[in-house]
């Protein structure tokens, strides 16, 4: 990027920085948020940056005191609708983990922010967060599915629902009876879970939240009618309490296992739980391990995918699920009837 260039931005930044009177802010202050904001300057060089804009701009400054004190007069204060550095690397390095999650219909209403933020930083040429927005990234763990595609218009007539407090007309397909119906939705909250998102409301008139798939909805209209308001609830509470992880108890369990060396050096860097111990087990180079977790499906899905670096002791429950489980896999690759054609 030209100097000239990198001038320019950090004019911008500077002038935003600038309050109307009666607030002032010092030289000092002004080069230390520049410096936070991922720009390479000195004193002087801001210095020299505010001499320049006390002729064209209503700029003021308070030389009473040392540093001097700077404002703009009451109503000139220049407006900018560019972003800076912090909210353009922000934006940058978000993209691709919500491309793994959001709706593609959210992720087109999105599209010229994330762009304007890639346009911005391409123009950085010394400042440093360009360069980290280059050699940063973020992976998820695990295979992430691609995002349920959503019909047209659904994302922002829901959103509006919810954010308006109104009622939701929606056509709606019923995963359990593989039926189209016709449901008035009162919203009551949005979460993203994977790449599923869902809307949390009563239908009709039933007084149960349940949860809605955005993706299942074939329509979505807002009514004018007003929402039932549910003041008492937390979006926070509901999901520890167990909403999307299919909880078989309410309280913690303590899981006892045996796990493969490899494994026990991934959870002493990543713990499972607060509340964990791994201890080497006596003529072997695997380790006990116990830690508190909850009684969930989630849990169980986590122990599934490790396979045979780890050996369950305790759940119980676990214990004869895993049983169970090995058994189906077995008559699944043993019986010939059960197997696929060869390709």
């Amino acid at each position: 990027m030209s100097e000239a260039k990198d001038t320019l931005l950090r004019l911008i930044a500077l002038m935003r920085l600038i309050p109307e009177e009666p607030r002032r802010i010092a030289t000092t202050t002004l080069l230390e948020k520049l410096k936070e904001r991922g720009f390479s300057v000195t004193l002087r060089s801001v210095q020299r940056d505010l001499a320049r804009l006390l002729g064209p701009c209503s700029l003021q400054c308070d030389t009473d005191e040392i540093p001097y004190r700077w404002s703009f007069m009451r109503d000139c204060r220049p407006e900018f609708a560019d972003m800076d550095p912090p909210t353009a690397l922000a934006l940058y390095l978000s993209e691709d983990h919500l491309s793994g999650t959001l709706p593609q219909s959210v992720l087109e209403q999105l599209g010229p922010q994330f762009r304007r933020a890639r346009n911005y930083l391409d123009g950085l040429g010394r400042n440093g967060l360009a360069h980290w927005a280059r050699r940063v990234r973020s992976l998820p763990n695990g295979k992430a599915l691609m995002p349920a595609p959503l019909a047209s218009g659904v994302w922002a007539q829901v959103s509006a629902a919810l954010l308006e407090g109104r009622q939701l007309q929606v056509e709606y397909l019923s995963r359990s009876k593989e039926e189209l119906k016709s449901l008035c939705i009162h919203p009551v909250a949005l979460v993203s879970r994977h790449s599923i998102t869902y809307l949390i409301g009563t239908a009709n008139r039933y007084a149960d939240l349940r949860q809605f798939a955005l993706h299942r909805m074939q329509s979505a209209v807002v009514l004018d009618a007003p929402a039932t308001e549910h003041a008492e609830f937390d979006l926070d509470r509901y999901i520890a309490d167990g909403a999307f992880s299919s909880r078989q108890a309410a309280h913690e369990v303590e899981l006892i296992a045996d796990v493969h060396p490899q494994l026990a050096w991934l959870l002493n860097e990543t713990p499972l739980s607060e509340q964990q111990s791994l201890q080497p087990l006596s003529g072997s180079n695997w380790l006990r391990l116990r830690a508190h977790v909850p009684l969930d499906q989630e849990t169980l899905w986590w122990i599934f995918g490790l396979n045979d670096q780890i050996h369950v002791h305790s759940p119980q429950a676990w214990v004869d699920e895993i049983r169970l489980k090995l058994e189906s896999l077995h008559r699944l690759y043993s019986t010939p009837h059960a197997r696929a054609t060869p390709l």
